[in-house]
């Protein structure tokens, strides 16, 4: 008689984690099976960015269930999987951790991150205290988020992974340090076609001047170049939520009239918009360019070189002090002479690039199994945060589920939290201004 197939579940909300979870979970060992629930939630991905990201990945659109936190619990109750894996944004993965905590024989609890998390954030660990296991991908995330653990005092355990989506084995990681020192394809068309394909984000640059002037730079590349197309990729259509809101969307930005004038005239016809998976636009590519995408991992792992963009600053805030010394920063002579950069080979076996064969999390995940299947797989107390009891709780709810959470401790814990949320914040603005003055 054949062993029984272990069963994983991902639970995931917005559009980059849904990429992530069906990537990792399409990449499970022989004898898994999973399956992949949306929670209902204000970002919940458009029909077209769910394809995007389940692109590549053994799951259809199809099959993807979308349930509320309810529905999601009885879901798990009736499918009795052996793990977990929140894909979550932080403050929902508190949220739905202790409904999975809480069921019969619960399952381990695995949580991680969508992309690139240097600096790692104290409250990264604090969202997730109850999980079992967190998954990263580089060995500095590693030391760094175990670090944050040990002076929380959250026992949590770290797993290292591939980031799923490179979708590349050691023999390619192999190829791309080596990639690192070899000759510029870019004096001709490139091994990957003739594209400068620009990763746009949500976060970052935030301000609306500084994303003019990075559309002046890929205009001016087009223009340099009216042979060679500039991709400007964009994540989410109008009206399509993200992970993080956008407030100054490219394509729109691009049709003002007032931005035209700034950017000398009408657009060169080279220079296109497109959505969809970042993998397609990589196969046409001779150069990426980015402020701090994870496209740019993608772009290394598929051999084309990149260039994070430096014009704006490095630090935490922009996302980029991860590509410190990493060979790719450069400024905005890079884009307009269509010059990439190659990655330096020691900073790529520290992030991201370590290779698949020091992957340890599935045998951490093993552990985990056998003391569950022991019966002293205990769930953790919440330990931080804990001021406002259940009325926190809710709000913590409300605030992640929006309008799709209809309880009345919602409604009244927004009534009570929102103005003491704004007292607080005053006051952390005028102590700040204080200790400044002083």
């Amino acid at each position: 008689m054949s062993a029984r197939r272990r069963r994983l579940v991902v639970v995931a909300d917005s559009d980059s984690y849904v990429k992530w979870g069906a990537a990792f979970a399409s990449r499970l060992p022989v004898g898994w099976e999973a399956e992949l629930v949306l929670v209902t939630t204000p970002v919940l991905p458009s029909e077209r960015q769910l394809s995007a990201a389940l692109d590549g990945t053994v799951f259809s659109r199809g099959a993807v269930r979308r349930l509320g936190l309810d529905g999601l619990a009885a879901r798990l109750e009736a499918r009795r999987p052996d793990a977990v894996l929140l894909a979550l944004r932080g403050p929902l993965v508190r949220v739905v951790a202790p409904i999975v905590g809480a069921l019969p024989e619960r399952p381990v609890i695995v949580s991680g991150f969508p992309g690139l998390t240097i600096p790692a954030e104290p409250k990264a660990i604090v969202y997730r205290e109850q999980v079992d296991l967190i998954v990263l991908h580089s060995r500095r995330e590693v030391r760094e988020f175990r670090a944050n653990a040990l002076a929380l005092g959250v026992p949590v355990e770290f797993g290292l992974a591939t980031l799923p989506f490179l979708s590349v084995g050691d023999r390619a990681f192999a190829a791309a340090r080596a990639d690192a020192t070899g000759p510029n394809p870019f004096a001709a068309e490139g091994p990957h076609g003739g594209d400068l394909v620009f990763a746009a984000q949500a976060k970052v640059p935030a301000e609306r001047e500084d994303r003019v002037r990075m559309l002046g730079w890929l205009v001016d590349a087009a223009r340099r170049r009216p042979a060679r197309r500039v991709v400007v990729k964009v994540r989410a259509r109008r009206g399509e939520a993200q992970t993080h809101a956008e407030a100054h969307d490219y394509a729109e930005l691009l049709a003002d009239p007032e931005v035209l004038d700034a950017l000398g005239g009408p657009l060169p016809p080279n220079l296109v918009v497109l959505d969809g998976p970042m993998s397609r636009c990589l196969e046409e590519a001779a150069m990426l360019v980015t402020v701090s995408s994870t496209a740019a991992l993608e772009a290394v792992a598929a051999g084309v070189p990149a260039v994070v963009v430096d014009e704006f600053g490095v630090e935490p805030k922009l996302i980029n002090t991860v590509f410190e010394g990493s060979g790719l920063l450069a400024g905005a002579e890079a884009i307009a002479e269509w010059a990439p950069r190659r990655p330096d080979p020691a900073w790529l076996a520290d992030n991201y690039f370590h290779g698949e064969g020091d992957d340890d999390w599935a045998d951490r995940l093993d552990g985990l199994l056998l003391i569950r299947e022991a019966g002293v797989l205990p769930f953790r107390r919440r330990r931080h945060n804990l001021t406002g009891g259940a009325l926190r709780r809710a709000f913590e709810r409300k605030r992640m589920l929006g309008h799709y959470d209809r309880s009345l401790a919602g409604a009244v814990s927004t009534v009570v939290a929102r103005p003491a949320r704004w007292v607080v914040r005053r006051a952390r603005r005028v102590g700040a201004s204080r200790r400044l003055l002083a």
